[in-house]
């Protein structure tokens, strides 16, 4: 009783046609997997692109800074 079988499965497929028609399934299936596919595209972009700017080398244009630190008195 608690588990339900292929017969009712089958009969609540029928219903749902029956309300919403083939059509609207269809469309409605075609958009989910076109989101999902923008979702897919926008996840290998931002992949790509934080690997390209994890592997892209600094640039090193030859000079030196010379500092110095000095410490800083905070006054009570």
């Amino acid at each position: 009783m608690g588990s339900f079988s292929i017969w009712h499965w089958l009969i609540v497929l029928v219903i749902i046609l029956l309300i919403f028609g083939t059509k609207k399934l269809k469309n409605v299936g075609s958009d989910l997997g076109a989101a999902v596919k923008g979702f897919k595209d926008g996840m290998k972009t931002s992949n790509d692109e934080s690997q390209a700017a994890a592997t892209t080398p600094p640039q090193v244009t030859g000079q030196t800074i010379d500092a110095e630190v000095k410490k800083e008195s905070t006054k009570v």
